[in-house]
């Protein structure tokens, strides 16, 4: 498997540390509001790099942490009376409620908190301090980047264009304006913890190194989030765990692009910023994974109501796939294979082979997906309930394993409402009486009720929209 590594430009063989065992930590939310679109894409993006890692025989620890301490959650607090961790125990509790939504699995991911961690990051702080990388000024400790060769090497920015293109002022109590927060001193009405230079809170970057170190140790085998975290934050991050360590932070580094909506950078001032629980109450949140996955992830994706509309109609499509082939086995019989069965059970084979090659050239769902596609198309062609149970039971199962991979099409059919089973049925009542009006009354009706009625050889067939 290759896997792009950002912080070499290139695609490389994927070589995990632990041959058994596959160490991820993907950067999470600040915990002050619900999530947004953009929030999601990694999300969804490394949840699948996850499966796909499970599926080829992994075990895999995966990290993705909460911000519940920051500049932003102490306004919010502020602005609506409430305490920063009553506003950061609501939010994590409704990302969690997205993320389930999102078909993300929750069960296999740990979910540190900055808070929960307060003395191991004093003491990484420290040991920044010792070695000489950090200083303390007026109860703030900075990171002296100039202290590093190859400070910017992720992002490959230089320092000394940084240094003079910064909008930051010349601090007195920074050596230099590009020098990053480790401690920030506490400031009234602030939460703050006791440290050895006073009252404070931890800054952004150093949450995600100490919490990474801590569970998954001094080098990881992948660190992954938004593109827009590359600088600085990921460049923090490498910097101040290499000089603690002494070692290599993370051995690849994985960033997926970012999202428009309308074509359009999102932002509230646009009036264009959608979050993850507003679509939802448009679109079943698996369309969102659908069209998470449906272009690659270092790609950027366009959002929107036409691209939203598309991707419910080609899961729509892979779902009815589904379910044709659940019809064909149920009608179907166990029986000798002809030499048709031996052809299919090599052709949909060669589909998994196809499907495995493309999320092993760096994850490309776009592909994957359009494999699926083409498992339909050819179900559709070539199967029959005159095939053997068992070769059709193997294509259905093939599909589903592939399907799973990417987190989708696990969703359960609904049962009918009592209502919409009695108007089947009346119209069925219809049709046999050749009272064609009452009939197309009665599939208009249930088209309001977003159920489409197939007529098929088979019988009447039905689908939700």
């Amino acid at each position: 498997m290759k896997l792009y590594n950002t912080l070499t430009r290139t695609k490389e063989e994927f070589t995990s540390i632990d041959p058994n065992k596959v160490t991820m930590y993907v950067c999470g939310p600040t915990v002050y509001n619900y999530i947004h679109v953009g929030n999601a894409r990694p999300l969804i993006v490394f949840d699948v790099l996850r499966r796909y890692f499970k599926y080829k025989g992994y075990n895999v620890d995966f990290l993705l942490n909460f911000t519940d301490i920051d500049d932003k959650l102490i306004k919010k607090a502020n602005e609506e009376g409430s305490t920063v961790k009553e506003l950061a125990d609501r939010y994590i509790k409704e990302f969690l409620i997205d993320s389930k939504s999102l078909l993300i699995e929750e069960d296999e991911i740990k979910h540190p908190k900055a808070t929960e961690h307060i003395d191991d990051i004093i003491k990484f702080v420290e040991g920044l301090i010792e070695k000489g990388y950090a200083y303390e000024s007026n109860g703030d400790v900075y990171f002296d980047i100039t202290k590093l060769n190859d400070y910017g090497k992720l992002s490959k920015k230089n320092i000394e264009d940084l240094v003079s293109g910064a909008r930051v002022e010349i601090s007195e109590i920074k050596n230099n304006p590009m020098d990053f927060a480790l401690w920030k001193n506490a400031k009234p009405g602030e939460p703050a913890w006791e440290s050895p230079w006073g009252k404070g809170r931890p800054g952004w970057h150093i949450e995600c190194s100490t919490m990474a170190r801590k569970y998954l140790g001094d080098t990881i085998d992948i660190h992954a989030g938004g593109e827009d975290l590359k600088f600085p934050h990921h460049e923090n991050e490498i910097a101040q765990s290499e000089s603690l360590t002494g070692k290599s932070f993370a051995n690849y580094w994985l960033h997926n692009a970012m999202i428009n909506v309308e074509n359009q950078k999102m932002s509230k001032s646009k009036n264009n910023f959608f979050t993850v629980r507003e679509i939802g109450n448009e679109y079943d949140l698996e369309v969102l994974r659908f069209f998470m996955l449906s272009a690659h992830y270092r790609k950027p994706l366009n959002f929107g109501k036409e691209a939203m509309s598309q991707a419910k109609n080609g899961l729509d499509r892979l779902y009815i796939g589904k379910k044709n082939l659940e019809d064909l086995i149920e009608d179907s019989e166990e029986r000798e294979l002809t030499d048709i069965d031996k052809k299919i059970k090599l052709d949909i084979e060669k589909y998994k082979e196809k499907f495995i090659q493309s999320m092993d050239d760096d994850m490309n769902t776009a592909d994957a997906i359009s494999t699926l596609f083409e498992i339909v198309r050819y179900s559709n062609s070539n199967l029959s309930k005159e095939n053997s149970k068992s070769i059709l039971t193997l294509v259905y199962n093939i599909f589903n394993e592939l399907s799973d991979i990417l987190g989708l099409l696990s969703k359960k059919e609904e049962l009918l409402e009592d209502e919409i089973i009695e108007l089947i049925e009346k119209r069925n009542e219809a049709r046999k009486n050749k009272d064609y009006k009452l009939a197309d009354e009665i599939r208009d009706e249930l088209k309001v009720k977003n159920i489409i009625l197939e007529d098929t050889p088979d019988g009447v067939k039905w689908r939700r929209v």
